[in-house]
């Protein structure tokens, strides 16, 4: 959800020419999948095209090519502080929620929650989506 999100927020500012979002797990268990049914129904009911997203795989490649990279929580940093083996800088690998205006800590997983699991990561995927557009508005229009 968080990256049909930020992806949607980066293009309707205007940044999309500018500004790349790529999404990808740490595991390697639903590579080439489609997102959750359920996740799919309710960003496509709210507006936004769930329809090209598709599972892939971090690479540890990526780390070094990328001004940023979220992970959604606190395994989801460590595999990836693992995988950096300490080469991206602290700043650089951050969790999604330190943007989040209403708190930090993990975006829990909406799978066991039904649909007010899916909602409430939703709500919480779209007021920090628009922090972080509002941040990279500052940098890259500077």
């Amino acid at each position: 959800m968080a990256d049909v999100v930020l992806n949607a927020r980066v293009a309707d500012a205007g940044l999309d020419d500018r500004v790349t979002v790529v999404s990808a797990g740490t595991g390697d268990w639903h590579v080439g999948d489609a997102m959750d049914r359920r996740a799919a129904a309710l960003l496509t009911d709210r507006g936004y095209d769930a329809s090209r997203h598709r599972a892939q795989q971090v690479l540890a490649h990526w780390l070094d090519e990328h001004d940023l990279v979220l992970a959604m929580d606190a395994a989801n940093l460590a595999d990836l502080r693992a995988l950096a083996s300490g080469v991206v800088d602290g700043e650089r690998l951050r969790a999604f929620r330190d943007f989040d205006p209403e708190g930090a800590g993990d975006v829990p997983d909406p799978y066991y929650g039904g649909d007010a699991g899916f909602r409430n990561v939703l709500a919480m995927v779209e007021r920090t989506a628009d922090e972080i557009v509002a941040g990279l508005e500052r940098v890259v229009t500077g």
